[in-house]
Formats: C-alpha cells, structure tokens, sequence
C-alpha cells in the first residue's frame, strides 16, 4: 500500500537510535536516568520498533544527543526543494544519501 503521506519507520528508528546511543558512548540505564523513566522497557520496545518513543521523549533525546529530532526519527520522507539554489538542493541529496547509509 503507497501512502501519500510521509510514515515513520518504527524498527529503522529504534534502530537509528540505538546506534546514536552507542556512537555517544551511552547506555540504556544513562537514557533511562535522563528521562526519568521507572523502567528500561520502553527503550527496549524503541530499539525493537515496537513503539516509539513519546514527543517529549524524542525533543529530550535530542537534547541529549545533540542533534535536531529529525535525524533521530527514520521514514519514507522525500525532501523537495522547490528553490532555485542549487548548493540547498546538493545539500539535500547529500542528507538523504547519508541517511540512507546509516540505516544500512
């Protein structure tokens, strides 16, 4: 079924996250301290795709990891660049081929 809307990828972003924890040198019980929860579970079910984590919990995980909550969350997004800048448009190609290598 193609969508005609931009969906959110629930395993490549639990995944993308679980990457982002490891490269900062972080660990689950570290993420689980910072965002106040009783439990590890529901980072687990993040890494798993099980579930996402909240609005709140991403805008503190990007805090945390220092990075817009954009590059934490994984989809089926195209960027289009209706201007005529053409280094904003390499630029663009540029994002989406990193992102596409790092989900692989």
């Amino acid at each position: 079924m193609n969508r005609k809307y931009p969906v959110i990828d629930r395993v490549r972003t639990g995944q993308n996250i679980k990457r982002i924890m490891q490269l900062k040198g972080l660990t689950v019980k570290s993420i689980q301290e910072f965002l106040e929860l009783s439990t590890p579970q529901s980072i687990y079910h993040w890494f798993d795709g099980r579930n996402l984590p909240t609005i709140d919990n991403l805008y503190a995980l990007s805090e945390l990891f220092q990075l817009p909550v954009d590059a934490l969350l994984v989809g089926n997004r195209k960027f289009e660049c209706k201007c005529k800048n053409d280094k904003r448009q390499r630029l663009i190609v540029y994002y989406e081929k990193i992102n596409e290598l790092k989900v692989s």
